[in-house]
């Protein structure tokens, strides 16, 4: 690739400007593949030379012959059908500087897109003779698990090494380097960093994936860069769907040229049940078993809609395959129950591409694996062998009602595309069944089209303050490709109003512009900002890392077990709320967890999760050095100061003033309380470390299941709600007995001659 002037002299070689100088010369020996490629002009033809090649163009460090796994990858690669349109594709996205992508699940697009880009955009990355800034490649992902597992699976395709040349961005989580030219990462992370660098300046291509999952931040990110792409001719957008639904994504970007890639599917047959099923756990393994025993060999995959259900059916479905084999080992052979939902360790995520086991004896019946898995598997996860579908027809849905300010994942019937996808998945390796655990009445009348857009049944706070930061003044002209409805972004408004996030003219405050910048919902973050002010930041930090990750109490099914779990929980609690007994918790993790091994035994016997402790520490580290940017106190107050848990809880209070229920005034028992302003009955879960029924409590979270409950519980008194959010509790705001109480509280203080007190921020 060496040029040569008309004296003879050699040029260095631009396309190797990162190496150093003696380096950069190709000769006959280690030839660069990448020779005669032109930035944005790249064609098939020499994409499939740079590929076949013997050495690896995209190492950092300078070119090294490929591994013999690449070679054996790469004959995979060649028979996805996105290879297939590889010329195509270079000529729509060198012409183009948007495009939409349709690619059915298993088409390659999430894998092979991204390197396909890298080709042509490598020159970008390693800065170009110009002196330009290196640019990177982003894909986004609506999912942290998709993201991790993508990110692994492309840097063995490419001979590299994860977390260099090719990495992963998730919350709390980096996986990058300075070298790295690739980056998956959540649709999130990459809305984040747009707060700091509105015209993604670090990026050449960002390629937005999985689109029609519709998330709210996939949503926000399309309405931004279609504004930053009138700023910035040089940055190539892609828009990637696997569902059908292009138009709508063209019309949106000013009709975008359109690629089509189909899915590698057989035939499936789709079964419905003749009945509505009352238990669709029991009903999916009841089926699961079923197919065991009576279908041909191939893998099995089954939808659930969380963790704790996910777990409880492979616990089952184990123990039912057991017997199964004891008792007929004629019959069937062994089956290998896999999990697979958003918190599993990125270790255990990747069991799910283990082989089915071999036969429990030779000559026997071959054994099978079954995934259990949320919507993750729908079309994030390609899972390659399975055969068999079981949809229950269920998915856990993000809902939020603005009338009452609650947002709850609830149990909801999934729409008929996402039916169709799920139906999609058994048929990738050879003709497959789907089993609908729902009548075709029921697929006909009940389920809805398309799942209804993120935006459209959520809470908005969150989303308004990062478009805020983002100078996006005016929230209803915003180019959304579905608008909210005005009541919730009223609603977000006013919440984030309240919090003192921003001032009389509606622009954001010193406190709002922090606020942005943690990545935690804004009432955590106000929590945060103003922990210093109590003397109590670096309990504050520990509680909302703690709130910041899943559940760190283990709670077996076997009762025995149960009681045990419960007993463990008891020795940490703090009785006047479960925020504290959180912080008590991870103080003593910290004491007892010297190290990995002790940590993890230490969690062992007091039935917690060593895992979720592992992360709440690595949370706490992130928002320390957010903390620190702002150059915000670490401080607190000695353990036997009687302020100590009084300040901490005064501190929640800051920040959670509006999520607070009060002791109703004639009930009786934990269930009577009602929430502050929306009047909804509620109750404090059974969880509760409470051991007394105080007159408020502040909640993080309102859980909507056959009644309402509210987790994670704190006593709070009046006075300071009054000293902390004035205006939101002002008595002539409020009805009955709970205007007499903040009434009572102002004349008291009037006759005393108190003022109140208020946090600085």
């Amino acid at each position: 690739m060496a040029k040569h002037t008309a004296n003879g002299e050699a040029k260095e070689n631009p396309y190797l400007s990162h190496r150093a100088p003696h380096e950069r010369m190709s000769g006959s020996s280690g030839k660069n593949p990448m020779e005669g490629l032109v930035w944005r002009q790249v064609t098939g033809k020499q994409a499939r030379r740079v590929l076949d090649a013997d050495v690896n163009p995209f190492a950092n460090g300078g070119l090294r012959p490929y591994s013999a796994s690449y070679k054996k990858i790469l004959q995979k690669r060649k028979e996805l059908p996105v290879y297939a349109q590889m010329e195509e594709f270079y000529e729509k996205f060198n012409n183009n500087q948007i495009m939409v992508m349709i690619g059915e699940t298993g088409s390659g697009k999430t894998t092979q897109i991204p390197q396909f880009v890298a080709l042509t955009d490598l020159e970008q990355h390693r800065g170009t003779a110009s002196g330009q800034a290196p640019k990177m490649i982003a894909c986004t992902q609506p999912r942290r698990v998709a993201a991790m597992s993508v990110a692994k699976r492309v840097a063995e395709e490419m001979d590299l090494t994860l977390g260099n040349e090719v990495g992963y961005t998730i919350r709390f989580e980096d996986m990058t380097d300075r070298s790295t030219f690739l980056k998956y990462m959540t649709d999130g992370m990459l809305l984040r960093e747009a707060m700091n660098d509105p015209n993604l300046s670090r990026y050449s291509t960002v390629i937005l994936d999985e689109a029609h999952e519709r998330t709210l931040a996939t949503d926000i990110l399309m309405g931004l860069l279609k504004d930053v792409a009138k700023r910035r001719p040089d940055l190539k957008i892609i828009v990637m769907s696997a569902t059908l639904d292009a138009i709508k994504f063209q019309k949106y970007f000013n009709n975008a040229p359109l690629l089509k890639v189909p899915g590698r599917t057989f035939p499936v047959e789709i079964f419905y049940t003749q009945e509505p099923e009352k238990d669709y756990v029991e009903a999916a393994i009841r089926t699961v078993l079923m197919i065991h025993q009576a279908e041909e060999p191939g893998d099995i995959l089954v939808f659930l809609t969380g963790e704790d259900e996910i777990e409880d059916a492979c616990r089952k479905i184990r123990n039912e395959a057991d017997k199964l084999l004891d008792e007929e080992p004629d019959l069937c052979g062994p089956l290998k129950a896999v999990p697979l939902y958003s918190s599993l360790p990125p270790a255990q995520q990747q069991r799910i591409f283990d082989a089915a086991p071999q036969p429990a004896r030779e000559g026997g019946p071959p054994g099978r694996k079954v995934v259990v898995s949320t919507n993750i598997a729908e079309t994030s996860l390609t899972i390659d062998g399975i055969v068999y579908v079981v949809d229950p027809g269920f998915s856990k849905q993000k809902v939020y009602n603005p009338r009452i300010r609650v947002e709850s994942l609830l149990v909801s019937p999934i729409s008929k595309a996402s039916a169709q996808q799920r139906a999609g998945r058994a048929g990738r390796t050879r003709p497959g069944k789907c089993f609908r655990l729902y009548t075709e009445k029921d697929w006909a009348a009940e389920l809805i089209e398309q799942t209804y857009p993120e935006i459209l049944r959520s809470n908005l706070a969150n989303t308004v303050l990062e478009l805020k930061k983002l100078g996006i003044d005016n929230l209803v002209t915003f180019d959304y490709m579905d608008p909210p409805a005005p009541e919730t972004v009223m609603r977000a408004l006013e919440m984030l109003n309240y919090l003192g996030a921003f001032d009389d003219t509606g622009n954001l405050t010193p406190l709002g512009e922090m606020m942005a910048e943690f990545p935690l919902d804004p009432q955590l973050a106000k929590m945060l900002i103003t922990s210093p002010e109590f003397r109590c930041s670096n309990e504050i930090l520990s509680i909302a890392a703690m709130l910041s990750v899943p559940s760190v109490f283990v709670r077996p099914s076997q009762s025995l077990q149960r009681q045990q779990a419960d007993a463990a929980r008891a020795e940490f609690a703090y009785p006047d709320g479960d925020h504290l007994t959180l912080l008590n918790v991870y103080h003593a993790y910290k004491n007892n967890a010297v190290d990995f091994s002790t940590g993890a035994d230490w969690c062992w016997q007091n039935y917690l999760s060593h895992r979720a402790l592992i992360q709440a520490d690595n949370v706490r580290q992130q928002l320390q050095r957010t903390m620190e940017k702002f150059d915000l106190d670490l401080v607190s107050l000695p353990f036997e100061d009687k302020r100590y848990y009084t300040n901490i809880r005064q501190a929640i209070a800051c920040g959670f003033f509006m999520q607070v229920a009060h002791k109703s005034g004639g009930g009786s028992g934990k269930s009577a309380y009602t929430t502050v302003k929306d009047n909804q009955v509620v109750a404090p879960h059974p969880s509760t470390s409470l051991d007394h029924m105080p007159e408020f409590l502040v909640y993080h979270e309102f859980v909507l299941t056959t009644r309402n409950f509210i987790r994670t519980v704190t006593e709070v008194r009046p006075e300071w709600l009054l000293d902390f959010a004035p205006a939101y509790y002002d008595p002539r705001t409020l009805d009955g007995e709970l205007r007499r109480v903040f009434e009572g509280i102002l004349k008291r203080r009037e006759s005393q001659g108190h003022s109140a007190k208020k946090p600085r921020h």
